[in-house]
């Protein structure tokens, strides 16, 4: 891994809508950090003006770095700890990044819910990570740390409580009040695409077990039509479960399977009881939530006075084989998009830079790279909190 670099963390796409708002952040809630991190992307003259539109020092470093010039992308992995990349799709853009990083022993953080992406990263770079020390840590925004660190969570309090860790967990957003990126549109697409051009790449895609090579767990419960729950609650289908559960699986994997071969974790909307539960499940299953035309674009977002009306509350209830149950929230305070991922993303990178991860080289999940440990600056600075119900 980096050892003494010139910076903490590069954040590569500093230009971009998001890139911006992690600019923002360290420089809100990091400032004694200045000069211990820089802003990259592909004009020297976008960089310039961010830096003056985020009123930040004349001095605030500079890297131009291009996903079309591996030389200039190896230079910048050289000089820093950490590189935290918001530049997708990274099915088009993210592997010279990676390769990179791999090369240098930097660790790398990224917003990608790209599985089919994720899963040729973890066959082509996962040694050669190993052999380098790099971390590479997919999956960072609000997919999927609030999740797969939602699951850990729950996990812990259920073998603290039972003596054993739970065989099922049941994931269900409560509320969601924001909009999904234009980044997470544009992967959606992109990640499509390859589909067409390949239909086998169609059941890494849609296997809960996609990101765990040369392993296939236990039947998973069905998530694309509404259920209802044992409690009486009425459950639809959730556009990011397609991601969410592939992580969280790689983490049970990459663990060594506390959770056992045989872990069942399903990921909905939480609608409510009786017909009117009923009838929400079944309208939120006829929608697309990805087709909306007027959507942001990559590089576009909401407002600051959206981003700060925007927030998610997700519940976790993990099941013992005998009934008993633990139930956790976690909740986040900003627009799950981009405020709420933004700062997400910029303390996974910070923890690896600051050495709190106490795993080796490899490709990661947030939950495997990270644990639970990280929860405490989330809760400090991240505005999310970690909640155990009952």
């Amino acid at each position: 891994m980096a050892g003494d670099r010139e910076f903490d963390m590069v954040i590569y796409g500093a230009t971009g809508f998001t890139g911006r708002l992690v600019a923002e952040y360290m420089a809100q809630s990091h400032a004694a950090r200045a000069g211990r991190w820089a802003m990259a992307g592909r004009s020297a003259e976008k960089l310039a003006a961010v830096r003056d539109m985020l009123d930040l020092p004349g001095d605030t470093p500079l890297i131009v770095a291009d996903a079309a010039d591996a030389a200039s992308l190896k230079a910048m992995a050289e000089r820093t700890k950490v590189v935290c990349t918001t530049v997708g799709p990274y099915t088009l853009y993210g592997e010279p990044l990676v390769a990179a990083c791999v090369e240098a022993g930097t660790d790398y953080v990224d917003l990608s819910g790209e599985p089919l992406w994720m899963r040729e990263m973890i066959e082509t770079y996962g040694e050669a990570a190993k052999q380098s020390g790099a971390r590479i840590v997919h999956s960072c925004g609000f997919d999927s740390i609030p999740f797969d660190l939602g699951v850990a969570f729950v996990q812990e309090e259920a073998k603290a409580r039972h003596g054993a860790y739970a065989p099922r967990v049941r994931g269900r957003v409560r509320q969601m009040e924001g909009t999904f990126s234009g980044g997470t549109a544009a992967s959606g697409r992109a990640t499509m695409a390859k589909v067409q051009e390949n239909p086998a790449l169609l059941a890494p895609l849609t296997s809960p077990f996609g990101l765990t090579p040369g392993f296939t767990g236990a039947d998973q419960p069905q998530m694309s039509k509404p259920v209802e729950d044992p409690n009486g609650q009425w459950a639809a289908p959730f556009f990011m479960a397609v991601i969410n559960t592939k992580n969280v699986h790689r983490s049970n994997f990459l663990n060594g399977h506390p959770y056992g071969e045989g872990f069942q974790y399903d990921e909905m909307i939480a609608t409510g009881p009786g017909d009117a539960g009923k009838a929400a499940a079944h309208a939120i299953a006829g929608q697309d939530p990805m087709a909306n035309p007027d959507g942001p674009k990559p590089g576009e977002g909401p407002s600051k006075a959206e981003r700060e009306a925007g927030h998610y509350d997700v519940m976790f209830i993990a099941e013992q084989a005998d009934g008993r149950t633990v139930t956790a929230g976690v909740t986040g305070d900003k627009d799950p998009g981009y405020g709420s991922t933004s700062k997400m993303i910029a303390e996974a990178a910070l923890f690896l830079a600051d050495g709190q991860a106490r795993v080796g080289g490899g490709v990661y999940t947030p939950a495997a790279a990270f644990g639970t440990a990280l929860i405490p600056a989330l809760a400090d600075r991240a505005g999310l909190a970690f909640n155990v119900e009952s």
